[in-house]
């Protein structure tokens, strides 16, 4: 499936291009990726332990405010006051990094989605989305439609610098198609669409990712209707079925990252970087 390390190579590609510098290599993120969460686990291991040395210290300070009040009570008479309690509770740290037990994907055909994140409410705006049907190799696929889905879709002005910590990006990679018995034979929330189809003299086509449909909140008629006027379809509404339809479907093996997590990976390769010089 789409991996982190796929999410990071676009931001870092996107980033690169913008800041007109080099951008690492797919191979060096991967390789990176690895040791920052090996960083993160030993991090967290040692708070773990310092968590530990404390609780079996608590004991002991108990023991040490027991006595005091012991010895203040016998010569005094009871009062209220406040109680002061040690927190040893940590934070719970979490590594949705762990490396997947799947065969590594090198080819495939893929798309690049950039969305808009709302600092307000969280939710997402699409910003751009280009991909291909022909299985591209990774390390080139990835950075070329990290650039064109961000600068060259016509539908949006190009994403400039500063709206990189505004971005989440989206990586899909594409999967298992096959050739529909009918219009209606897919699945909403499984399946993405690839429809062809002639009118007129003038060939269309357009598709849908596997998210589209669910995310709208779409109905397969919806859908299909919705994508037929993407293809550039203006026929009248209650006329879509007359049209014969070429309707493939696919599935997609998705992952998304936003901006503060790509810079906070890309903050840790710098110190690494500057360490090591």
């Amino acid at each position: 499936m789409a991996t982190i390390e796929h999410c990071l190579y676009c931001f870092e590609t996107l980033a690169a291009h913008l800041e007109n510098r080099k951008s690492m290599s797919l191979k060096e993120i991967q390789k990176t990726w690895a040791k920052y969460n090996n960083d993160l686990e030993s991090r967290a291991g040692q708070a773990a332990d310092k968590t530990e040395s404390l609780e079996k210290r608590i004991p002991a300070l108990r023991r040490v405010v027991d006595s005091d009040a012991s010895e203040l009570s016998s010569s005094s008479s009871p009062s209220s006051g406040s109680t002061t309690s040690l927190s040893t509770a940590t934070p719970a740290t979490s590594l949705d990094s762990l490396p997947d037990t799947e065969d590594v994907i090198t080819k495939s055909p893929l798309f690049v989605t950039w969305n808009t994140v709302s600092p307000r409410s969280g939710n997402t705006s699409l910003r751009g989305c280009i991909g291909t049907f022909e299985a591209q190799e990774l390390d080139e696929g990835l950075s070329s439609y990290a650039i064109t889905s961000a600068v060259h879709d016509t539908r949006f002005d190009p994403i400039s610098k500063r709206e990189l910590p505004s971005l989440e990006v989206a990586v899909t990679l594409l999967t298992n198609f096959e050739d529909c018995d009918d219009a209606m034979d897919w699945e909403i929330g499984t399946h993405g669409l690839r429809i062809s189809f002639t009118d007129r003299g003038r060939r269309y086509g357009a598709t849908y990712l596997p998210d589209v449909a669910l995310e709208q909140g779409w109905t397969k008629e919806e859908t299909l209707l919705s994508l037929m006027r993407k293809a550039g379809w203006v026929g009248r509404k209650e006329k879509w079925q007359s049209v014969d339809l070429k309707v493939v479907r696919y599935q997609g093996k998705k992952n998304s990252l936003q901006y503060p997590e790509y810079k906070q990976w890309r903050d840790w390769v710098n110190e690494a970087d500057e360490a090591e010089a």
